[in-house]
């Protein structure tokens, strides 16, 4: 017992210096002799992570799993304006966990980007959710099926993220990329949902 104590405390504090790691410098510039010059062990690193990307895909899966439970804890999925502040919220106090979040969901390195889509899979299953939520509270025009409903959001999610991973955004910071999204979205959905007209103008000149 006082040897797996020993050792989870050993993965917990390795995780720890990754997670600043990985998160100041993402998974490009973040390297595993930084993280053993805080103190790690190089030799017990070794002995519990396989290398660079399984740290740095044990660092996603804690990130993924934190933001979960953030939210079911801020009231989960049923009210779309409390899950999308609920975010808003976790992603400004944990910027660690908020960088390495999105770095993997807009610009995964690509090598790994099979077994990073299979971590955020509950987080995109948490969206569809609040997605279905928000959809029981509206009456949808009578050409518009809910299968049309939900592939638009999955269109308009693809796009949004795509926009994130454009050119237009190599040069911003990644704590500034995270502010700007989260902002839009909301809107976003705003507008998904009910429009950006309120009406047409009227051509009564008189």
């Amino acid at each position: 017992m006082e040897k797996n104590k020993k050792t989870e405390h050993t993965i917990l504090k390795i995780l720890d210096a990754a997670m600043n790691e990985f998160g100041k410098n993402g998974y490009s510039g973040g390297t595993v002799n930084n993280i053993c010059n805080t103190g790690i062990n190089k030799g017990l690193l070794y002995h519990n992570f396989k290398g660079k990307d399984d740290i740095y895909l044990a660092c996603l899966k804690q990130s993924c799993q934190k933001l979960l439970d953030y939210i079911m804890q801020q009231g989960g999925t049923e009210n779309p304006e409390n899950y999308l502040s609920a975010r808003m919220s976790f992603f400004n106090d944990y910027p660690n966990e908020a960088h390495i979040f999105f770095e993997a969901l807009l610009t995964p390195p690509l090598h790994l980007s099979d077994k990073i889509g299979q971590m955020l899979s509950e987080f995109n299953a948490l969206n569809e959710r609040m997605y279905d939520c928000t959809l029981d509270s509206l009456i949808l025009r009578d050409e518009v099926s809910r299968d049309d409903a939900v592939s638009y959001f999955h269109l308009m999610q693809l796009m949004l993220n795509g926009y994130f991973s454009s050119p237009a955004f190599q040069n911003t910071d990644l704590s500034e990329k995270v502010k700007i999204h989260e902002m839009i979205v909301p809107k976003l959905l705003n507008y998904m949902l009910y429009g950006i007209a309120k009406g047409e103008k009227s051509n009564d000149n008189n």
